[in-house]
């Protein structure tokens, strides 16, 4: 029967490295190894051990994912992203992946629209800089621009554009009017707003005013 003939610690001190027959057999973590009782000189069945050792990591990763997502919702891709930061092989974590889309842990179409009410809503943030807000979050573009399409119409993009542009207007309305002018407009391209929107309010702003 297949014997470990040596257990090695990884760069990474909570896992390590088993070497079955003086060959390698798999990297797991270092509790695992406690759990299982897998130390130098006993004799495996390595098939049985792989199926318990994946099983466990499946835990782990998924108990990991639910740690997260505990804090705040993420994005499949992050949730990827970080299990595999914490060394979760691609099986396991396609496991973790399915299992909280089958129970709506992650859903980043919902994401994308909680994220995009609370920017429009709350931050009156232009489209061009909630996309940003969007990419930053591991959202793709298909789901970005569908729920931008979706939730912001033209109207709302002005009305928000005019409401920040009148805030930033009272800061400054004093200076030059050439200053106020590109001050405005360096202030809604920073919001995420588009050229044609940033000209038509600040157009209205100038004219009401002056």
């Amino acid at each position: 029967m297949p014997k470990i003939t040596k257990v090695e610690e990884q760069k990474n001190k909570n896992r390590v490295n088993i070497y079955v027959d003086d060959e390698f057999f798999m990297g797991v973590y270092k509790d695992l190894v406690y759990t299982l009782n897998l130390k130098k000189g006993n004799t495996i069945e390595k098939e049985s051990i792989q199926t318990i050792i994946a099983d466990e990591m499946y835990l782990k990763a998924k108990n990991k994912a639910l740690n997260i997502l505990s804090r705040s919702s993420q994005s499949q891709k992050n949730i990827i992203y970080k299990l595999s930061k914490n060394e979760f092989d691609e099986k396991t974590i396609d496991r973790v992946i399915d299992f909280l889309k089958k129970y709506k842990f992650i859903d980043d179409d919902n994401l994308a629209k909680n994220i995009v009410k609370d920017k429009v809503n709350i931050n009156k943030f232009g489209k061009n800089k909630i996309k940003q807000t969007l990419y930053s979050k591991g959202i793709d573009s298909l789901t970005i621009n569908s729920t931008l399409n979706c939730e912001i119409d033209d109207e709302k993009e002005f009305e928000n554009a005019l409401y920040l542009g009148n805030k930033k207007y009272e800061k400054i309305k004093n200076e030059d009017k050439n200053k106020i002018y590109r001050k405005l407009s360096s202030h809604l391209t920073y919001k995420g707003f588009a050229y044609d929107t940033i000209k038509k309010v600040v157009n209205t702003i100038m004219n009401t005013e002056f």
